[in-house]
């Protein structure tokens, strides 16, 4: 990661509004959130990057949409011909809006994956981290960030990989979730940041991938 550089988001995100994501999510927004022809767009286009970021050889890989929400990174996903998609969400609300004959989600906490060991091809999760970890003097969350990745770890086949897409409110966040990966879990990687000098359009990825 480049350390010559800083950020500090002054506006706060209803991560730091809400302590627990049921408050936020309720039926009202989830259903905004499902039926945004705006939000669909930006998934989509993050997941495009993403699928650069893991440069996928082959279509018939078993990839995991972690956090998957109502389904824009999954259902793209399908459509451009990843036709093994997961999709896991602990929201059950979310998944009315999938369409079965597409991806058939799962209701489940991605701190928790319930997949055998060596399944998984790859890992994409985008805009679901800074719900788990968000407070580096909140040991609770760490502990959901270390169950996440060594269950993200364990899932993944050798040699896999994962991106995660997600908004730290600053810096010291982000070095404190490399510094808990580091130490609880045998991946390589680093942070991708795209747009750094620009706070509307800077996207941060976190790039994993298994020994």
């Amino acid at each position: 990661m480049n350390e010559d550089f800083n950020f500090n988001v002054k506006k706060k995100r209803p991560e730091e509004i809400y302590q627990n994501i049921f408050d936020y999510y309720t039926e009202q927004t989830i259903v905004q959130y499902a039926t945004s022809k705006s939000m669909k767009k930006i998934q989509e286009k993050i997941t495009l990057r993403v699928l650069e970021i893991l440069d996928l050889k082959k279509k018939n890989y078993i990839i995991l949409d972690a956090g998957s929400g109502p389904g824009f990174t999954s259902i793209f996903l399908n459509s451009v011909g990843f036709q093994k998609v997961i999709a896991l969400d602990l929201i059950p609300d979310f998944l009315k809006f999938f369409d079965l004959k597409e991806v058939n989600p799962i209701l489940a906490d991605m701190c928790s994956l319930p997949f055998r060991s060596h399944i998984l091809d790859a890992v994409i999760s985008i805009s679901a981290l800074q719900w788990i970890y968000r407070d580096i003097n909140n040991k609770s969350m760490e502990l959901n960030l270390v169950n996440m990745i060594n269950s993200f770890y364990n899932a993944l086949k050798p040699k896999s990989k994962a991106v995660i897409q997600f908004y730290p409110k600053n810096k010291t966040i982000m070095k404190n979730i490399g510094k808990i990966i580091v130490k609880n879990t045998d991946f390589n990687g680093n942070f991708i940041i795209d747009n750094l000098n620009n706070p509307k359009k800077r996207k941060i990825f976190l790039f994993l991938k298994k020994n």
